[in-house]
């Protein structure tokens, strides 16, 4: 199956430099899709609810298969999961993402505890992961569906997201890389305002396909905290 969805990657991606208008995004469904009861890294569900005084987040950081191996393995990680944010059609396809018609973005579900992975170091972590100065793609993957993201839960994540995003920008313009192009926003308010659930056989995908595909481009410069 690995090797099967790689090669859709590649040939369905899309190029589109701007997220599409609801009226022309596909129609979805009303069904969200089944996910397996827990994730088989960390063992906890995957799905809501979660343990009181836990928080959530969903970053886009390119390709979800890496991005969510990233994430799982942050000390204070209580559970990922991979799916579609900040875009229009209900309960999108992977197919369907993958030609930038749903407007959305791969993006990771992570649910953490604050007292052990403070939001600063889990946005740290995000923002070094991946190239948040390259608009709509990460290296070869092209199109809308793999822009960088921040949506947040609470109006204390989203502040502390824009002001590290402000002084990491900061950082990248010394180095000559800026502007940074990360979208902020909340979850709720974004769009449809819903993060979708991706098919099963993208949850921790990376350990059901090793040595699968894995991108990761990086800027290379440390996020000031």
């Amino acid at each position: 199956m690995g090797w099967l969805q790689d090669a859709i990657r590649q040939s369905t991606m899309r190029t589109a430099t701007e997220v599409i208008d609801a009226d022309s995004a596909l129609p979805g469904r009303s069904e969200p899709v089944a996910v397996a009861p827990t994730n088989i890294v960390t063992g906890n569900p995957m799905v809501p609810p979660f343990p009181e005084g836990y928080e959530t987040m969903v970053l886009g950081m390119g390709c979800f298969w890496g991005a969510e191996k990233i994430l799982w393995q942050l000390e204070g990680v209580w559970t990922t999961a991979v799916g579609y944010a900040g875009g229009w059609t209900p309960n999108p396809t992977y197919e369907e993402t993958c030609t930038g018609a749903t407007g959305h973005t791969e993006a990771v579900l992570v649910v953490f505890d604050p007292e052990v992975l403070p939001v600063e170091r889990l946005l740290a972590t995000f923002f070094e992961w991946h190239d948040p100065t390259q608009g709509m793609r990460q290296g070869n993957d092209m199109g809308t569906q793999y822009r960088s993201a921040v949506f947040a839960t609470t109006t204390a994540q989203l502040e502390t997201a824009r002001r590290l995003g402000a002084a990491y920008e900061k950082e990248l313009d010394a180095a000559g890389r800026g502007p940074l192009t990360t979208e902020f926003g909340m979850l709720g308010e974004i769009r449809s305002g819903e993060f979708a659930y991706a098919e099963d056989y993208h949850q921790q995908y990376l350990v059901k396909n090793p040595g699968g595909y894995d991108c990761h481009v990086r800027s290379g410069v440390a996020c000031p905290i």
